[in-house]
């Protein structure tokens, strides 16, 4: 039980549903389609379209989605991936022919197309009881009527104000006069909002051809983009087969590849090789976490990307030879020296949705424009801030993460989900680009190792070892607390260059029937019960 005396956040507690998001607005809003009859798919889209607009800088519908979803809270975890394919005349070949050697951030090749609304449209209707139009009303109304700043968007706004200044429309969209806007300002995004209800009207083809297909196909083109009407059109996401691993009794469910759901599993799998710390604070115990995390990256970088270009060996990363080889490899009183070494761009940006519906069917769901607000890129006719995925490709052939015709890039948001005797115990997300895969890890590692509620788990500081370094990134009392002595064991320790991610996670207690759900305070957002 949390100390009351303390700074901090009590557990959401409810009955008969709940959801957590990284925005109050967002939360309210899915909440109040859980109580108007609507399922937690309802409720999950409709939070996410109305983050769109709130937190522009986190998603947009010119982005991608994954979801998971148990079905009256039970097995089988049905995985779902939306995410975006590059343009069918994007090669290599052609790229090197401009010479171009690597993917810069606000480059038209960045951005494949979107996959969220494909995927919300076909969610909605396969798991929903609400028409499209009136799941996307509360963001239609707040993109027209307006929206008031919240403290960690105005961060986020100031932090990006250099790229969205170079913009003309997002320059006019989210500055005042070129100047962030301060906490409270009122902002509206009208063109987003004729673009949210035409797809509510009409369906994802109101977004994938016709009028705003063309506005983000010309808008591309203008910079020098591949992209084509055509390659709009074929947009669709699917089902996949979740990948599992079991975790003190429990079985955790991510999504496969082309995300990095799988390192998040390979991390605990390694993991699970130690005996649990009780203390969450325990040097040799996150020395251990940073180890396991290094190698599943170092591992993610050599072998992972979009299956439909090369087969991703996904039994052997999940193997039990593979896990007792990486653990045999980490000792907590120094750092490994020889890790494959890629270069990987940072980025930050996503929302996670938990929500649980009073039949128990339980949504993960995530949805990332990459980078904070993206690539920077506007269509002006349409409102859509398109997203930088296409970034973490790689420009060079025959690497698995290679950029070429209609391919997924390495994703690394995930949705997860716990089970435990085929009912759903909890859906969680963990927000914060590479972070997420270690997040997964370490925030269950809290919960089901060192036995913390889940606001708890949230709150306490965080570290991250970047992908194919020695260098690990600390939050202030972490950095105080073990920042010398990781220093002595071989890493390059620095403070982080901001809040480490974010997390969201609803916890079903089969004992009372209850539900406890947190949220992270490193974001804006809450969870909310009834």
């Amino acid at each position: 039980m949390r100390n009351f005396e303390q700074p901090g956040r009590s557990l959401a507690v409810g009955r008969s549903g709940m959801a957590a998001t990284s925005h109050p607005t967002a939360t309210l809003t899915a909440v109040e389609v859980l109580k108007a009859g609507g399922t937690a798919m309802d409720a999950a889209v409709a939070a996410c379209a109305v983050q769109c607009v709130v937190e522009a800088g986190s998603t947009g519908i010119g982005g991608d989605c994954f979801a998971l979803i148990a079905k009256d809270g039970r097995d089988p975890v049905l995985a779902y991936n939306g995410s975006g394919r590059t343009p069918a005349g994007l090669t290599i070949d052609r790229l090197v022919a401009r010479g171009v050697t690597a993917i810069a951030r606000t480059s038209p090749h960045a951005v494949t197309v979107p996959g969220a609304i494909d995927a919300w449209a076909r969610l909605v209707a396969d798991h929903g009881r609400m028409p499209l139009a009136d799941v996307l009303a509360p963001a239609v109304a707040l993109a027209r009527g307006g929206y008031p700043i919240t403290p960690r968007v105005a961060r986020d706004i100031g932090t990006q104000a250099e790229l969205l200044r170079a913009d003309p429309t997002t320059r006019a969209t989210f500055l005042v006069d070129g100047n962030p806007p301060p906490i409270g300002a009122l902002q509206t995004q009208p063109r987003l909002a004729d673009t949210l209800e035409a797809i509510g009207r009409d369906g994802r083809d109101a977004f994938y051809r016709g009028s705003v297909a063309e506005d983000m196909v010309a808008t591309l083109e203008a910079r020098g983009g591949f992209h084509t009407l055509d390659d709009f059109a074929a947009a669709a996401g699917a089902y996949v087969a979740p990948v599992r691993t079991d975790y003190r009794g429990y079985t955790v469910h991510e999504c496969p590849p082309n995300g990095q759901g799988i390192v998040a599993l390979m991390i605990l799998n390694i993991l699970k090789r130690f005996p649990p710390w009780t203390d969450p604070e325990d040097f040799d115990g996150i020395a251990v976490e940073i180890e396991a995390a290094r190698l599943a990256y170092a591992v993610r970088d050599g072998v992972v990307g979009d299956p439909d270009g090369g087969p991703v060996p996904v039994d052997d990363l999940l193997s039990d030879a593979l896990a007792d080889r990486l653990a045999a490899m980490i000792d907590p009183a120094r750092a490994i020296a020889a890790l494959p070494a890629y270069e990987v761009p940072a980025h930050r940006d996503t929302v996670y949705i938990a929500v649980v519906d009073k039949d128990r069917t339980a949504v993960s769901f995530i949805n990332s424009i990459f980078d904070s607000y993206g690539s920077g890129i506007m269509a002006p006719k349409s409102g859509v801030l398109l997203h930088n995925r296409g970034q973490s490709f790689r420009v060079e052939a025959g690497h698995p993460n290679a950029v070429g015709p209609r391919k997924r890039p390495l994703h690394t948001i995930i949705p997860g989900m716990v089970t435990k005797d085929g009912r759903a115990v909890m859906p969680f997300g963990v927000m914060g680009g590479h972070y997420q895969a270690m997040g997964h890890a370490v925030l269950l590692a809290r919960v089901f190792d060192q036995g913390l509620d889940l606001q708890s788990a949230m709150e306490l500081p965080r570290l991250f070892p970047f992908p194919g370094t020695a260098i690990v990134e600390a939050e202030g009392r972490l950095l105080a607390s073990h920042g010398p002595d990781l220093e002595r064991r071989g890493y390059d320790v620095r403070p982080a260059r901001g809040p480490i991610g974010g997390s969201q996670a609803i916890l079903i207690d089969a004992a009372t029937g209850s539900l406890f759900g947190g949220s992270d305070h490193r974001k804006d957002g809450c969870a909310l019960g009834y």
